[in-house]
């Protein structure tokens, strides 16, 4: 059975060394050559036609994402996986634009690495599970934004009715007499409508109200 051959791009001669010893004790795997900065990854690549190109983030010269970029251009059957100590979800969205098949932490155990190599070869994808719970937990939290009732939506008509009439310009008195209520109960329908508009004097109240439409901006003129 032939071996997937993988090309090594990292700027530290070390970590190679021992991603290269790591993969020499699997059977299906091989490495065929090595890259210290993003521009000789992209020549070697187009020299020794890996399977497989394990790409730092972050070297000198040439950026990674470029070299991922020329790398797919020239040879789009080639996958390229992103090897970073970076768990962050703007440099996963970029590989992935430029056409990585897969995203592995450095700190990831080293069978997740092998397991990334062989799923990606079998045309597949690869994160590293900190990423994907990462993105999971974002998902939730736009999903959970998406559903929250908009400040307003969450007062009930009678905290409507006040907040109309303050931001009018009519005192807590003059709105208890009007609406037939006791002064402490529209000063509790005051504070639930500041607090649920996070609003915390008469200016922001009214500024509401205008920007929301409630109230007419006076015509001065």
């Amino acid at each position: 059975m032939a071996k997937i051959r993988i090309l090594l791009a990292d700027d530290h001669t070390l970590f190679r060394q021992g991603i290269r010893t790591l993969i020499a004790a699997e059977a299906d795997m091989e490495v065929i050559g090595e890259a210290p900065n993003g521009g000789d990854a992209v020549d070697r690549a187009n020299e020794l036609k890996p399977d497989v190109v394990l790409m730092d983030i972050g070297m000198p010269g040439l950026s990674s994402f470029e070299a991922t970029r020329q790398i797919k251009k020239n040879r789009p059957e080639c996958k390229v996986l992103f090897l970073t100590m970076y768990d962050d979800e703007d440099y996963l969205v970029e590989g992935m634009e430029v056409g990585a098949a897969g995203y592995v932490l450095k700190d990831s155990p080293a069978q997740q690495l092998i397991a990334a190599v062989r799923d990606v070869i079998r045309g597949g994808s690869y994160l590293s599970p900190r990423m994907l719970s990462q993105l999971v937990d974002d998902f939730r939290s736009r999903i959970k934004s998406a559903n929250r009732l908009p400040r307003f939506a969450t007062l009930t008509t009678r905290e409507r009715e006040v907040l109309k009439m303050l931001a009018e310009g009519q005192s807590v008195k003059e709105i208890a007499c009007d609406l037939n209520l006791s002064v402490k109960t529209v000063e509790a329908h005051k504070f639930n409508l500041m607090r649920k508009l996070d609003i915390h004097n008469k200016a922001q109240l009214v500024q509401y109200a205008i920007q929301k439409k409630i109230i007419k901006i006076p015509n001065l003129a």
